[in-house]
């Protein structure tokens, strides 16, 4: 795991935990942390959470948090921006600028969503969810009702989206390091594919963002408090368009197409975090060291997203 490998290179003692293998202890003193009948202490924490466990997973980012560790990426960001009508109410409303989408609670809606959103082909995908999965292109009215019938009775919550002609099967990808973007890259989908996810067998190359679309990353996961993010936009006519920002970025896929040493920039970060806190007074969990590099590291892992 790359984020392994960079924390034990800039001197972190490293450990690579499965969030749903932790118990914790809540009590008004902080509360502990235990794995495997130990407990743990943690004086810094990359969360890797997968969608699958996102609540719960959080749960355990949250307790790290209460245990006064520095996280890449608190809880309520995380939960934030795993919910994509959430997220995507947040960036619109400080005015970035986003896809018309529309979250539908019923059946006995779907015809007004579809006809707002006014044009096919349209998207229509789920609440949540990563890496592409459930997100279709429907071209007629009769499959958006079926799928959208489906997508119920699985007790799911759809969202219906306008679909950007101009960018079909291609976008963009920045991955943001606490208010800087460290790297980008543009993805393209395979063969009839519109969707351009790197996991779904999707191309990727280097880009060098616009200043613009720099612009719109950036503020994209502020607004989401997200130290760490992996913003996705789609090039319009009107500009860049923020699709979603992911907390969990893979990224296999973009340091093959930058030859950029993303894994490091994540982690020189957070040890820039662990030395600001030294230098103006503060303690890390139960210790008080005065250098750095000889502070221990966990890495909260479970899945990547991409």
């Amino acid at each position: 795991m790359r984020l392994t490998e960079e924390s034990q290179r800039y001197g972190f003692i490293t450990r690579v935990i499965d969030p749903m293998s932790i118990s914790t202890a809540v009590d008004d003193d902080g509360g502990r942390i235990y794995h495997q009948g130990w407990p743990i202490q943690a004086d810094a924490v990359i969360p890797r959470i997968g969608f699958s466990i996102t609540r719960p997973g959080s749960g355990i980012v949250r307790q790290f948090e209460r245990m006064g560790a520095i996280v890449h990426n608190t809880a309520d960001a995380i939960l934030l921006s795993r919910d994509k009508i959430a997220a995507t109410q947040v960036m619109a409303d400080c005015g970035l600028p986003v896809p018309k989408t529309i979250s539908v609670a019923s059946m006995e809606d779907c015809m007004q969503a579809l006809r707002t959103i006014g044009s096919y082909p349209l998207v229509i995908k789920a609440s949540e969810g990563t890496q592409g999965a459930s997100v279709f292109l429907l071209d007629d009215e009769t499959r958006a009702i079926s799928l959208l019938a489906q997508m119920f009775q699985r007790g799911m919550r759809p969202l219906v989206q306008e679909y950007i002609k101009e960018s079909h099967g291609r976008d963009i990808r920045a991955i943001v390091v606490r208010g800087r973007v460290v790297a980008s890259m543009v993805r393209k989908a395979r063969g009839t594919e519109f969707r351009s996810n790197f996991h779904l067998g999707g191309s990727v190359e280097a880009i060098k963002l616009t200043p613009d679309q720099e612009s719109v990353a950036i503020r994209a996961a502020n607004e989401l408090g997200l130290d760490v993010a992996g913003v996705d936009m789609l090039d319009s006519t009107s500009g860049p368009l923020v699709l979603e920002a992911n907390s969990s970025p893979g990224l296999e896929g973009i340091e093959r197409a930058t030859g950029i040493n993303v894994a490091a920039r994540i982690v020189s970060s957070l040890r820039a975090r662990v030395r600001e806190r030294i230098e103006e007074g503060g303690t890390l969990p139960d210790q008080g060291v005065p250098d750095g590099s000889s502070i221990g590291s966990r890495v909260n892992s479970n899945e990547a997203s991409g």
